[in-house]
């Protein structure tokens, strides 16, 4: 991982082994090439990707996926579906404001490009599918070079609309994105657990130190509480869809703030080795970073959950249930 995400360079050899397993395809229905899998069986492979840092494009990809599939037509689906779950074509998505997303993850390697328009007050209007000749993709450096990001800006009229709601697919987006923070959060704090127990200072490991202990103790509670949010909203997806859109919010904010949580406190339990190239740790809390940037971040998705419960008490119409930026 360290050699590509110094070069900026994605792992072919492992994205050719992952296509040849189907796991871009695993929750694509079968009729489309998929393996017919749900959003749990997704979820868990975000989870070990995200806690192995691979720099594969996996995670862009399925999240296209998951937009076209629940939102496009069935030409739509037959066309772009069978290269998505097959891993010969990459995509990416973004959510974009007056034609212009600020970070999309993937985009300088796809071949299929979803955006999404959101609204002044971050309700999801129309989602539409373009090619890259068809937007201009301006690549940037992020915090986190094991994986590629640009904004992409889309003249007015360019591309194709989805035919459906694009709130399914993004919410199942957010739900895949809150997976590969669990395994973030999970690493960081199994990396952490065993540097405190070797690591000695005055003759004892630095882990009996009782402020050692305790931020210990909260990475774990971090990272159980965006497990079990994840968990959650995965089973929501496929055996009660009515109850995603609130797991979904709930979900990427709290796997969001538990991932910067914890592998801030994991670099911290490091001591000065921890700030250093040489450590590994920093590669977590930049994988972090950017993953809980994408698609919203806590704050938008607190407000989001705070409009779904408020409209289910009645305190404000339904249709107001939606994020605010």
């Amino acid at each position: 991982m360290r050699e590509h995400a110094e070069a900026r360079r994605l792992d072919e050899a492992l994205w050719r082994e992952l296509c040849e397993l189907g796991w871009p395809g695993i929750a694509v229905a079968e009729r489309y090439g998929g393996q017919g899998l749900g959003l749990v069986e997704l979820c868990i492979l975000c989870e070990e990707l995200g806690r192995a840092l691979a720099p594969v494009p996996f995670l862009p990809s399925v999240i296209a996926a998951a937009a076209i599939e629940h939102a496009g037509s069935q030409e739509q689906r037959e066309r772009w579906l069978p290269g998505l779950a097959s891993g010969e074509t990459l995509g990416a998505l973004g959510l974009a404001r007056e034609g212009l997303a600020e970070l999309v993850v993937g985009a300088a390697d796809a071949q299929v490009l979803v955006i999404v328009d959101e609204g002044a007050a971050g309700e999801l209007l129309t989602a539409y599918v373009l090619t890259p000749e068809q937007a201009e993709i301006a690549p940037f450096d992020s915090i986190d070079p094991t994986r590629s990001a640009a904004r992409v800006s889309a003249p007015t009229g360019a591309g194709e609309a989805l035919a459906g709601d694009a709130r399914p697919g993004v919410d199942r987006a957010l739900v895949a994105i809150a997976s590969e923070l669990v395994g973030v959060c999970d690493r960081a704090l199994s990396m952490t657990v065993a540097y405190v127990k070797e690591r000695r200072q005055f003759g004892v490991p630095v882990g009996a130190f009782q402020a050692v202990s305790h931020r210990c103790a909260q990475m774990l509670l971090d990272t159980e509480r965006a497990r079990c949010t994840a968990a959650f909203a995965a089973w929501t997806a496929d055996a009660d869809p009515e109850q995603l859109p609130e797991a979904a919010a709930m979900a990427k904010a709290g796997a969001g703030e538990a991932a910067r949580e914890v592998t801030a406190g994991a670099i911290q339990a490091h001591g000065g080795i921890g700030f250093t190239w040489e450590a590994d740790v920093h590669w977590l809390y930049k994988r972090a970073q950017l993953d809980a940037a994408l698609l919203g971040g806590g704050a938008v998705h607190r407000a989001r959950l705070a409009a779904i419960l408020a409209a289910r008490a009645g305190a404000i119409p339904a249709g107001r249930a939606s994020p605010v930026s």
